[in-house]
């Protein structure tokens, strides 16, 4: 951390054995900081006490109107609880049950109803100043691939095309993209920049340079507001598969009546996999809004979700005291925890009965998710399941680590410092002095 430039005042670390009771190594570990997206982890074992592993949302889909040979005569009335996991994939089998119950047409509306989430006005450019990136995608009660708006980008001529995924009627995309005959394709995503001149987000120009060798591309952006995202990938969809939908797309109420279609999410432990190894930032903040929703009822408030999380976490065992939440996703500069409660929460779930799918879930080292490139060549590799974190000026992880006596210990390393970034060496040294467990300094994990 010395040669990093990084007062050890600005780190926090905690290191416990799991069957032991005397921590391995302690270092400011009351203290309150900016976990990044370690916080992450609070969600999730709070959903996992508080909803069960076997947890799935709802999509339902109401037919206002008679259907006949295919048609419905009247509106298409969708009412969504916040699921995020309905990719692409999933969107299509929503309209395939919806085909097999008889529609085919839509001679109305398509009526959304979002009322489940109570969200404030979201602007996705304020944490950082990147409103297009897909981290900073705002959650709501209908999202449809994780607000994703997919650009292919092809070199056509002296030209480089921008061809969308899915149809986007009404919005202009202007390339201004210059093809470079080159073959060296490193670093392509940093050379284009996507820019949004129309307040409305009814164009995007694309400036920059593409080199030639990097064939056809594929860009994400976070482009429209989630409910647009959702019209655009339901409409686009629906032509695609033959379907035709007449009307416009307008806010409305669902009835109060049994739907025609109630759409489940795959399970909770398949969202907390790619949730915490792929550390996705709208799925936490929809699942900390649905805790709030199903402790409290609707509609979903992030002032329900921090008081279900707080609660959860109490019933738990795990401190709260210096516990700040914001969103449950890390995305924050006020959200904070100690090293301590993080190793409290760590055990707690080490206790339960639902550790196989907590652990499962977060990243392996040099393996997968967002640690797949991270200590590559050491003695780690395989061998800890850690959620990572970072931000200006925030690098964090905690998880467990199984060492080479053949022991589990949680693990915990919070920095706040402007020169976080630069504390991976630390964080490989203390893994790796914490898996040899050398000397007999490591007390309990000795067999």
């Amino acid at each position: 951390m010395k040669q990093a430039g990084i007062p050890l005042s600005h780190v926090a670390v905690m290191v416990q054995p799991l069957d032991g009771t005397t921590p391995l190594l302690s270092h400011n570990a009351e203290a309150a900081l900016n976990p990044a997206s370690v916080m992450k982890l609070v969600t999730s074992f709070a959903a996992l006490n508080q909803l069960g592993p076997g947890y799935r949302w709802s999509t339902a889909v109401w037919a206002d109107g008679a259907i006949a040979d295919g048609v419905l005569e009247g509106d298409l009335i969708i009412k969504g609880h916040g699921d995020p996991t309905l990719t692409l994939e999933r969107m299509w089998l929503l309209q395939r049950e919806l085909r097999a119950r008889g529609v085919h047409h839509i001679r109305g509306n398509l009526v959304l109803d979002l009322s489940h989430f109570e969200v404030p006005p979201f602007d996705s450019g304020a944490f950082d100043g990147e409103p297009l990136a897909l981290y900073n995608a705002a959650p709501g009660a209908l999202v449809a691939n994780f607000n994703a708006t997919t650009l292919r980008l092809k070199p056509d001529g002296h030209a480089v095309l921008i061809v969308p995924d899915i149809a986007l009627p009404g919005v202009t995309l202007t390339s201004q993209l210059v093809l470079e005959d080159s073959t060296e394709c490193n670093g392509w995503k940093d050379a284009i920049i996507p820019l949004l001149p129309d307040p409305g987000r009814l164009e995007l120009v694309m400036t920059g340079r593409y080199p030639r060798g990097c064939g056809e591309r594929a860009v994400s952006l976070n482009l429209f507001e989630p409910v647009a995202t959702f019209d655009f990938i339901f409409r686009g969809l629906w032509a695609e598969s033959g379907g035709t939908l007449d009307g416009a797309t307008v806010p409305g109420s669902a009835p109060q009546i049994e739907p025609l279609l109630a759409f489940v999410s795959e399970p909770l432990t398949v969202a907390l996999a790619r949730l915490n190894k792929y550390s996705n930032n709208l799925m936490a903040r929809n699942l900390f809004l649905t805790l709030g929703a199903e402790a409290f009822g609707a509609p979903a408030t992030v002032d329900k979700g921090a008081r279900a999380v707080r609660d959860m976490l109490i019933q738990r065992g795990v401190p709260t005291r210096k516990l700040v939440l914001e969103n449950g996703a890390g995305l924050s500069r006020i959200e904070r925890i100690s090293a301590d409660a993080l190793t409290q929460l760590l055990r707690a779930a080490y206790r339960s009965p639902v550790f196989a799918e907590f652990e499962s879930a977060l990243p392996i080292v040099a393996i997968d998710g967002t640690l797949k490139r991270r200590f590559n060549g050491s003695a780690l590799t395989g061998n800890a399941h850690l959620k990572t974190g970072t931000l200006r000026g925030v690098s964090a992880l905690a998880g467990y680590l199984y060492t080479a006596s053949g022991q589990r210990a949680s693990f915990v390393m919070l920095v706040n410092h402007a020169n976080a970034r630069r504390s991976e060496a630390a964080q490989r040294a203390l893994l790796e002095w914490v898996y040899a467990a050398p000397h007999g300094q490591a007390g309990d994990m000795l067999p």
